[in-house]
């Protein structure tokens, strides 16, 4: 369940209706208030215990800072040819993160793969160094994700410039609001987003509640 910002006398009344209903809450995905107010009161009212399985920091670019020098190469927007290549980069993306790579030929129209406009930075060779995704336009908001690049590949600069050329078309292709998500633990993810313009919003949490006793 993700939720808007709620105080905690509102993630109150939502956990007591929602056990009222009887059905389980699988988890929940909010800001970090928000999501301790409604673990708090889900705990309460259902005695399901939370387990942290995800933190995010949600970042929104201001005024785009491409890196300076940037890395030899140039990015390159990919189509349909590409579609072999891709795969595999985003089954590495899944494995390095820690999901499980499921997106194959068969079922790649139905993924949250498939919606995404994915960008290389290639070498002057033309060999691709780093990816970027962004997702479909909603409301003006583009979100960037994911950004990856191979652990044999980093420190040279490749995910800064992927992801400014990555947000460079995201407002060309008119977002008002160009956002990304950063794993806070990761001082080097963060960094580079700052030099390159995007402003810290808020951090956000995920429970799971993966035992449910109601009272």
């Amino acid at each position: 369940m993700t939720l808007t910002p709620l105080s905690p006398p509102e993630a109150d009344v939502l956990a007591a209706r929602l056990a009222g209903l009887g059905g389980p809450v699988a988890g929940v995905v909010a800001d970090h208030g928000t999501a301790g107010a409604f673990a708090d009161a889900w705990e309460r009212r259902t005695g399901a215990a939370r387990v942290d399985f995800w933190r995010g920091r949600l970042y929104r670019l201001g005024t785009l800072t491409p890196p300076a020098p940037r890395p030899a190469g140039r990015g390159r927007v990919l189509g349909e040819g590409d579609r072999e290549e891709l795969m595999c980069w985003c089954d590495e993306f899944v494995s390095v993160v820690g999901e499980t790579p499921a997106v194959t030929a068969a079922t790649w129209a139905d993924s949250r793969f498939a919606d995404k406009r994915f960008t290389f930075w290639e070498t002057p060779g033309g060999t691709p160094v780093s990816m970027a995704g962004t997702t479909a336009m909603v409301g003006g908001m583009i979100r960037v994700d994911p950004v990856y690049t191979p652990a044999r590949l980093r420190g040279r600069g490749y995910a800064a410039a992927v992801t400014a050329e990555a947000s460079r078309s995201a407002l060309a292709a008119g977002a008002t609001d160009v956002v990304l998500f950063a794993d806070p633990a990761n001082a080097t993810s963060n960094a580079l987003y700052r030099r390159l313009g995007y402003a810290h919003l808020t951090d956000f949490t995920g429970y799971a509640f993966p035992t449910t006793h109601h009272t």
